[in-house]
């Protein structure tokens, strides 16, 4: 993969380079995150075509994948992001969407960084191996056949309701697992608040990186507990029918205009005609 170009960079310069010079050279610059005390420093993922779909909602086609073109930058920051996070959190939805991948891992969206991403995480990062995936679903009902719970080293954190958690453990019982599977009954409704919280006392996750999918995101949101937001601008319009429509970036909420969050740019990348933007929410600033 060429470099990616950084048109604007708002980072404060001068500080010591986290990311090592070969990845630093692809992404166009270096990569930081603060940290919080107290709950884990949160960063979304999504990428979006310019009127603003984020799935096309077709079986076998709703990924990100197909809005961004399977551009290979996407990817790669798609699996750089994978590389710095303790914890991914998904909705089940999304989980269910993301197809039969077997992993949920920086190599496993760009494998032709595996090596680079393996000695940032381990050698600089100083984290452990793969980082959790945390699936949200109320109602447990989480198809086991999938293989990624076949990966030993998968560590998968399933956060539901307690009839929920129920469904979860009948449905263990039929599908014997190799994955470490923890389900935890939340109480209802489950809340960002909530799942933060539960994800820094219990599972030591400073950097959570949210994939989705909009319903998830538009609750982190309106709970003011994202703090920032990397998008990836597709160069195409995919259109919307009123009797089908396709998701925006957040779904479940709505904002009027003196409630409707503003974010501050960051950084802005190009890569040909693609654009990858990375946001602070003005609540976290």
């Amino acid at each position: 993969m060429e470099a990616i170009h950084t048109v604007f960079d708002g980072q404060q310069p001068g500080h010591t380079p986290v990311l090592p010079n070969d990845l630093s050279a692809l992404y166009g610059g270096d990569l930081r995150f603060p940290t919080m005390e107290g709950r884990p420093y949160t960063i979304a993922n999504f990428v979006t075509t310019l009127d603003g779909v984020v799935s096309y909602n077709i079986p076998g086609k709703s990924g990100g994948s197909e809005i961004s073109g399977f551009n290979e930058a996407d990817h790669f920051i798609m699996g750089l992001l994978r590389a710095s996070a303790d914890a991914i959190i998904v909705g089940a939805h999304t989980f269910h969407e993301a197809g039969l991948t077997p992993s949920w891992t920086g190599e496993s969206v760009y494998p032709k960084a595996k090596d680079l991403y393996a000695h940032y995480r381990r050698q600089v990062l100083r984290k452990l191996k793969r980082p959790y995936l945390v699936i949200v679903s109320g109602s447990g009902q989480i198809d086991f056949s999938r293989a990624i719970f076949s990966n030993t080293d998968a560590r998968i954190v399933i956060v539901t309701s307690e009839p929920g958690r129920v469904e979860i453990q009948r449905r263990l019982n039929g599908n014997p697992t190799f994955a470490e599977i923890t389900p935890i009954a939340a109480p209802a409704p489950v809340t960002p608040d909530h799942l933060l919280a539960l994800l820094w006392s219990r599972f030591d996750v400073h950097l959570l990186l949210h994939e989705g999918g909009p319903t998830l995101l538009g609750q982190f949101i309106t709970a003011g507990c994202l703090n920032e937001l990397f998008l990836t601008v597709s160069p195409q319009i995919a259109g919307r029918r009123l009797d089908q429509p396709r998701p925006g970036l957040v779904s479940g909420v709505e904002f009027s205009p003196t409630s409707a969050p503003w974010l501050h740019l960051l950084s802005t990348k190009q890569m040909g005609d693609h654009l990858y933007l990375r946001y602070l929410t003005k609540s976290a600033s």
